[in-house]
């Protein structure tokens, strides 16, 4: 049900795309973004199509195999400023290629994010030098002032969620006035990103949540944001009865040490659920903290020996530490989506979640496909856990009803599906502007830009200035 048509085949009725998809940050293993491209590409090339991930560093992981032939990577290099082991690293003079380089560089100094921009510029150029190489061009959520204006080809950008959402999560949970000083630093590259969503003719989200906060936080015209559903490999994520079940296991992913992850709630929760489940033990997928409010939750309820964190596992040792749990659960304060819940629901595995974000729209309905508790609520958290460990009848029926709901609803292949219709639509869009008359020339010999016509949008002078001042 996974692979939806025969691969090799294009079903929505006319000629295969030549997509370039860029994401600034594509491995899998550092997060949501990584995984839609990966599994994103992988659907889009077998409907048939032709695409182009184009990445920095960590680089996209693209899958391999029969029918992906029209799957490929070009690597975009930045000055990869964050790599293990030596992460804010300053580069040797010899790195130094031009002056976006030395932009990405004096951001960081200045505790500023630059790679939104900087990966932005560098695909702007790219794409440039490669002008009719590609039927569409797809951002996955840079949102950067070099992908305004002309880019070689109709552009489309999915944006999971409004980053000020993270933003203002970390505010709330900032301790004193110069780290909330350094919250804000880290994030005036959101400033960028809402002045380039306004402008943009095409968005794509992933939940109707996730919609909803991009017009409110963004103030994006509701009519240019558009819904696609992501989803479950559910090939790969699949029940297996031979997998054995761990007593008390908990399974969660949390790829950082962030409020916005609710972790330290689950720990909390963890220790009421050990007076009435003595094995119940978590396991994250994820890095863990060395310092933070997680390591300090696991050290103050005396959970070193309860708490397991895992990296680096493959795919298959994913799938089956998430079969081997008696129960998922999903912390988070806020979801744009939430692949994990789908991913756990895939396998069959019971799942507990909060009802922040669009975790709802994935996970369903209370007591019927998951159990669902208020975000940040620990006594809730432990509460729902303690009655899924404590029921074999319960975690079978809501395992069964989860695996029915991806199943349904959320698959890589309807994902692809849908995003070939917005790319139609885009470039059609576009066929149609080449048709019209010729704007009047300013006097300066430039085309007026407005808000009101976004497929001509440029970066105006004042603005790019600011952006390097600020982003």
């Amino acid at each position: 049900m996974e692979a939806g048509p025969e691969e090799g085949s294009v079903e929505d009725g006319d000629r295969p795309l030549r997509i370039a998809l860029l994401t600034y940050k594509g491995n899998p293993f550092c997060g949501g973004q990584g995984v839609y491209v990966r599994h994103l590409s992988r659907e889009l090339a077998r409907l048939g199509h032709q695409v182009e991930v184009i990445g920095s560093q960590p680089y996209p992981v693209l899958d391999e195999g029969e029918g992906l032939h029209g799957l490929s990577l070009t690597e975009l290099p930045s000055l990869d400023l964050y790599r293990h082991p030596d992460p804010f690293r300053t580069p040797r003079p010899g790195e130094f290629r031009d002056w976006i380089d030395a932009l990405e560089v004096g951001t960081m100094w200045t505790g500023g994010f630059p790679e939104p921009l900087t990966f932005s510029l560098r695909a702007r150029r790219h794409l440039r030098a490669r002008r009719g190489d590609f039927d569409v061009v797809h951002d996955n959520q840079t949102l950067g002032y070099g992908l305004l204006g002309d880019v070689g080809a109709p552009l489309v950008t999915t944006v999971h969620h409004p980053i000020t959402v993270d933003r203002q999560l970390e505010l709330d949970a900032a301790k004193g006035r110069r780290r909330r000083a350094s919250v804000r630093r880290w994030y005036a590259f959101t400033r960028m990103q809402k002045r380039v969503a306004r402008r943009l003719p095409s968005i794509l989200t992933v939940s109707g949540t996730s919609r909803q906060e991009i017009v409110d936080h963004l103030g994006v015209r509701d009519d240019r944001v558009h819904v696609v559903h992501i989803g479950a490999d559910t090939d790969l994520f699949s029940p297996d009865p031979s997998v054995p079940q761990v007593p008390g296991r908990i399974v969660t992913t949390s790829s950082a040490d962030v409020p916005l992850k609710g972790l330290v709630f689950l720990v909390e929760a963890l220790a009421k659920v050990r007076t009435e489940h003595p094995a119940a033990h978590l396991v994250v997928v994820g890095k863990r903290a060395e310092d933070g409010p997680v390591a300090q939750a696991i050290e103050r309820y005396g959970l070193e020996g309860a708490v397991e964190f895992v990296k680096g596992i493959t795919d298959a040792e994913l799938v089956d530490l998430v079969r081997s749990a008696e129960v998922a659960c999903v912390p988070s304060l806020y979801e744009g989506f939430s692949l994990p819940a789908a991913e756990a629901m895939a396998t069959g595995t019971p799942l507990v979640a909060t009802t922040g974000g669009a975790i709802p729209e994935v996970a369903g309905t209370d007591g019927e496909t998951c159990l669902a508790v208020p975000p940040g609520d620990a006594g809730a958290l432990a509460a729902a856990l303690s009655r899924v460990l404590g029921d074999p009848g319960l975690r079978v029926r809501l395992g069964a009803a989860g695996r029915a709901r991806v199943l349904e609803r959320f698959t890589w292949a309807r994902a692809a599906e849908g995003t070939v219709a917005r790319y139609r639509e885009a470039i059609g869009r576009s066929a149609a502007r080449t048709d019209l008359p010729r704007p009047r020339l300013s006097p300066r010999g430039q085309t007026p830009v407005t808000d009101q016509d976004p497929g001509r949008s440029a970066v105006p002078a004042d603005t790019y200035r600011e952006s390097r001042a600020t982003c």
